[in-house]
């Protein structure tokens, strides 16, 4: 059936310069219908299972930083360019943007410290590293012997008028800084009460310190926080105890039991036996946590001052000593105003030397390029997807422990294979195309968009001449039809062009607002270009070796590159370049759940419903155990309501490992209550 003309209803909507945007979509919505509703382009599901065959080969190592497999990976998208007659020869006659990025960060082969009373006693506390303290790959090499200043939780803060640095030198001394923030039991604090603050991450602290003029940092945890993680381990312990002592009676109670009954006590005890031994060894260890050497943080700049990690023992004889009193006794002190208490440590110093060895390996963008003609052909349209992926594992994954290849065939080896694809499509316009289309494969995606950052730092054409990105970030699991596409609303014209494109591709569409998120397309838009993000969201095997492509939705992948393609084609050939708007929606969070309790849902972000949508929950979690599944949308968690995700984060803030939490869901049209047995923070 023909639509109606969307012109004739939206011209006294748009602008005249959106007025083009409406009759591209026009005009590619009427090829189709001639055609009976057989695509513009069409994609080739053999060339995109074959490409992430071979991105998400266990040869190419998960495509790590650092790795011959991501070098190969990066040629192989060279080589399909140059295949497809895109302009490869472009950086000193090749297609590859080079630079170099750190790769990680390892203990070096000195490490010692030492607390040194200078003084008539002349005391020295020898740290041993790994038991009173360890160094932090947030921090730099050096040998040191520094005087030592207490500067409380080492934040400057104007606008909640707190500043621990107030009236105190710290150039060329070595300072020492508890974790988070004050007042963190107080809901109506500067500091976002029970939440934690923007001024309690490391980085943020190391670099307040830095401005100051402090040579070494040692940090320390807060006795708060101490408290709290104690307090949830306990709960935690003595309910693993309580569930065996049950378990224990109810076998008892059975007079005869059969050979199944006491074969399934037996293994139920072995199971509850050693979940109590793991909670006593977390109790134990909470009494005075120690960080490991990454466990701040993957790694800093190589010129970054010494930082190490104290246990509060280690320092407790030394506080007493020059501060007449204890740490936590100052703590609560501070808690009172919040009022500094910062101080010099008169005559003891910070001795000894820290390594911290870096190492770095060349990476590569990798840039094709379809020239435009006429008077937009120094315009550029930017098609992107990051190929690399997190290599044999560690931070980043949800496996961390194992050291397994993570082959990333959605993430992102299903966008790299859909760029290629729609690179394909796109060089049929060879010659014809109003605007200049730039592919562009983005390396080091998964240390922090590093690649898109340094395209944008160093761009192969003017940024201010960059018309639009379209990104693709896992586009290879589409399920239930369903598609996200973020960044509508930054530029006026995204509207018209994706629903009139949408009326022939059916997509059940979730536009997400906002320019910002986790993936190449923020690089851009912080630098104002107007930005679209196609996305099929998050599944359980994200960021774990099980990301295999075997699980790929070709078929889905198919529909999607056609919709980028028919996408990019009616924003290279729209007669006014798109409308740059400033989304309203602030920048996505990059962080992780910092110390609140483990929950384990896997959110759907393509679920427009009031409430906290799951596409399931993670095995073996607590959400899982109470019985939460794929669809479920939360509505309620204890007495808070929940409308979306950050309702749900502030709200599991609330509590602590081991409490019962009633959470209702929808589950469908009724409200289902479930109750979840919280464990400490993953």
């Amino acid at each position: 059936m023909k639509r109606p003309a969307l012109s004739l209803v939206l011209i006294g909507l748009f602008s005249l310069s959106a007025v083009s945007w409406v009759v591209a979509a026009e005009k590619e919505a009427t090829k189709s219908e001639s055609s009976k509703a057989v695509a513009t382009f069409s994609a080739s599901g053999d060339r995109l299972l074959n490409a992430v065959k071979y991105l998400a080969a266990d040869e190419q190592e998960g495509r790590g930083v650092g790795t011959k497999g991501l070098d190969r990976a990066g040629d192989y998208i060279a080589a399909q360019f140059k295949k497809l007659g895109l302009k490869t020869e472009l950086f000193d006659g090749k297609p590859f943007q080079t630079f170099t990025m750190q790769t990680g960060a390892e203990l070096g082969p000195k490490n010692e410290a030492a607390l040194v009373n200078t003084g008539k006693e002349g005391k020295k506390l020898v740290l041993k590293l790994g038991t009173d303290f360890n160094t932090l790959s947030l921090g730099g090499s050096g040998k040191f012997d520094l005087p030592l200043v207490f500067v409380g939780y080492g934040i400057t803060a104007k606008d909640e008028k707190y500043d621990d640095y107030a009236g105190i030198d710290v150039k060329d001394k070595a300072v020492i800084v508890m974790r988070h923030e004050p007042q963190q039991n107080n809901p109506h604090s500067a500091f976002n009460g029970t939440q934690t603050s923007p001024y309690a991450p490391y980085v943020r602290k190391i670099s307040n310190a830095y401005e100051h003029g402090a040579a070494a940092v040692i940090f320390l945890t807060d006795d708060y926080d101490i408290q709290q993680r104690v307090e949830q381990a306990r709960k935690r312990w003595l309910q693993a105890i309580d569930e065996l002592t049950e378990a224990t009676e109810k076998f008892k109670k059975i007079e005869k039991p059969t050979q199944a009954q006491t074969e399934e006590f037996r293994k139920e005890s072995i199971k509850l036996t050693e979940a109590i031994g793991r909670y006593s060894k977390t109790l134990e260890d909470e009494y005075d946590p120690m960080v490991t050497f990454k466990g701040a943080g993957p790694g800093g700049e190589s010129t970054r001052i010494p930082v190490i990690y104290v246990r509060r023992t280690a320092l407790a004889e030394m506080a007493q000593d020059a501060l007449g009193t204890d740490l936590a006794a100052i703590e609560r002190e501070i808690d009172k105003g919040p009022t500094p208490h910062s101080r010099e440590l008169k005559n003891w110093r910070l001795q000894g030397e820290v390594t911290v060895k870096r190492t770095e390996a060349q990476v590569k963008n990798v840039v094709g390029v379809l020239e435009g003609s006429g008077p937009k052909a120094d315009e550029t349209v930017v098609v992107g997807a990051h190929y690399d992926h997190l290599g044999y594992g560690g931070e980043g994954s949800f496996v961390p422990n194992a050291k397994e290849i993570h082959n990333g065939a959605d993430d992102n080896g299903s966008g790299s294979a859909a760029l290629l694809e729609v690179a394909a499509l796109m060089a049929q316009q060879q010659g014809k195309l109003s605007r200049r289309v730039v592919f562009i494969a983005f390396t080091g995606e998964e240390r922090g968009l590093i690649g898109s950052a340094r395209y944008c730092k160093e761009p192969l054409y003017p940024l201010d001449k960059t018309v639009a990105m379209v990104n693709m970030d896992m586009v290879g699991r589409l399920t239930d039809n369903k598609l996200i596409i973020q960044g509508v609303d930054t530029a006026k014209e995204f509207d018209v062009i994706i629903d009139g494109l949408n009326k022939r591709f059916d997509f059940k569409l979730t536009k997400q607002p906002g320019g910002f998120g986790p993936s190449d397309h923020s690089s851009f838009y912080s630098q104002k270009v107007p930005v679209m993000h196609f996305f099929t969201g998050t599944h359980k095997e994200y960021h774990r070796p099980s990301d295999d492509v075997e699980l790929i939705n070709v078929d889905g992948m198919k529909r999607i590159a056609e919709m980028v393609a028919e996408t990019t084609l009616a924003i290279a050939q729209a007669d006014a370049r798109p409308s740059y708007l400033e989304s309203k929606r602030p920048a996505a969070a990059m962080g992780g759940g910092g110390n609140r309790p483990y929950f384990g849902s896997i959110p759907d972000f393509a679920q427009n419903e009031p409430g906290y949508a799951l596409m399931g929950a993670a095995k073996d979690s607590p959400a899982e155990k109470a019985g939460m599944k794929a669809g479920d949308i939360i509505i309620k968690l204890g007495e808070s309501r929940i409308g979306n995700l950050e309702d749900f984060d502030s709200a599991l803030r609330k509590y602590k490992a081991g409490d019962k939490v009633v959470v209702v869901v929808k589950r469908g049209g009724k409200e289902v209550p479930l109750t979840v047995t919280l464990d400490p923070p993953r």
